[in-house]
C-alpha cells in the first residue's frame, strides 16, 4: 500500500479546536455544578437566576457535574470516533439553554445589588453566547473532514442497545416537549416547575437523550467510556437528590414513580457500561 493510500485510510483525528472546547466545557460544567449541586438553596445570590424548589437546582447541578467526565474524557481522545459521543449532545444542550436564557432574560439577576451575583449572571450569558458558537464551528470543521472510523471490535449486546433506546428516546422526546410547550408538562411533572426551569430541564433531557441514542449508533464499547461513566454518575446523583429533598417529589404520582425508575435505569446502564469499557480497555475481551 502506498503512503498516500495509508494516509487516506487513517482514522479521522479529533481537531485541536474540538479538544479545546471539550476541555473548556469540562471546566465550565464543574464550576456551574459547584453552585447548583452543593448550594441549591442559595441560587438567589450564587447563581444567574433564582431556582425554586431547590430540587430543581440540584437536578441541574447533577447534570452539569455528571457531564464533566463525558467532556473531559472525550477531550483526551485523539480519534474523532472516540470523542464525538460528547459533541452533538452537548451542542444541542448549549443551544437550547442559550435560547431559554434569552426567552426568560427578565428572570436573570442582571441588576442584582450583589456584585458577585451580577458577575455570575453576566458570565453565564457570555458563556452561553460563545460556547454554542465555538462548539458549533468545531463540529462543522470535524464534519468537513473525511470520516474514517476504526473498525467496531467491541459491539454492544442487543439488550443493552435496547435499554439505551428505552431510556434515551422518551427522554429526548419529553425534553423537546418540555422546551417548546412547558405548560403541557408542568402540571404532570413530579415536582414544581416554572416555564424557565421546564425549559432548562428539557434542555438537559434533550442532550442526554441524544447522547444515549448516539451510543446505539456508535455501537462500540471503546467509543463510550465517558458516556457510560457520566450516565452512571447522573443516575446516582439524581437519586441522591431525592434523598436530600424527599418532601419535594410527588412520590405517589405516576410521573414520580417513572422518574425514580429512570434514575435507577441510568445508574445500572452506566454501571454495566463502565464495567464493560474497563474490560475492553484492559484488553480482557476483544479481538
Amino acid at each position: 500500500m502506498s503512503k498516500m493510500e495509508t494516509h487516506q485510510v487513517s482514522p479521522t483525528p479529533t481537531l485541536p479546536l474540538t479538544r479545546i472546547m471539550l476541555y473548556v466545557s469540562a471546566v465550565l460544567v464543574l464550576a456551574i455544578s459547584f453552585f447548583l449541586f452543593l448550594f441549591p438553596t442559595r441560587t438567589d445570590t450564587l447563581f444567574a437566576w433564582t431556582i425554586n424548589p431547590p430540587l430543581t437546582a440540584a437536578f441541574l447541578g447533577a447534570g452539569f457535574l455528571a457531564s464533566a467526565p463525558l467532556t473531559y474524557l472525550s477531550a483526551k481522545e485523539g480519534l474523532w470516533a472516540r470523542a464525538r459521543i460528547a459533541v452533538p449532545g452537548v451542542l444541542l444542550f448549549t443551544i437550547l439553554t442559550t435560547i431559554a436564557t434569552f426567552i426568560h432574560l427578565d428572570r436573570f439577576h442582571l441588576d442584582s445589588p450583589n456584585l458577585f451575583t451580577r458577575f455570575v449572571t453576566w458570565v453565564w450569558i457570555i458563556v452561553y453566547i460563545l460556547d454554542p458558537l465555538l462548539l458549533g464551528v468545531a463540529l462543522i470543521m470535524q464534519m468537513r473532514l473525511p470520516r474514517v472510523d476504526p473498525p467496531r471490535k467491541a459491539l454492544l449486546p442487543s439488550w443493552y442497545r435496547l435499554l439505551l433506546g428505552v431510556l434515551g428516546l422518551p427522554m429526548f422526546l419529553l425534553g423537546i416537549l418540555m422546551f417548546i410547550s412547558p405548560e403541557s408538562i408542568i402540571p404532570i411533572w413530579p415536582w414544581e416547575l416554572t416555564p424557565l426551569t421546564s425549559r432548562a430541564v428539557g434542555a438537559w433531557l434533550v442532550g442526554i437523550g441524544f447522547v444515549l441514542l448516539q451510543a446505539i449508533w456508535e455501537n462500540d464499547w471503546t467509543r463510550l467510556r465517558g458516556m457510560v461513566i457520566a450516565t452512571g454518575i447522573l443516575g446516582v446523583l439524581q437519586l441522591l437528590n431525592l434523598a436530600r429533598f424527599p418532601g419535594t417529589l410527588a412520590w405517589s404520582r405516576l410521573s414520580g414513580i417513572l422518574y425514580i425508575v429512570y434514575c435507577v435505569g441510568l445508574m445500572l446502564a452506566g454501571g454495566y457500561g463502565w464495567w464493560q469499557t474497563r474490560r475492553y480497555a484492559a484488553g480482557a475481551v476483544g479481538e
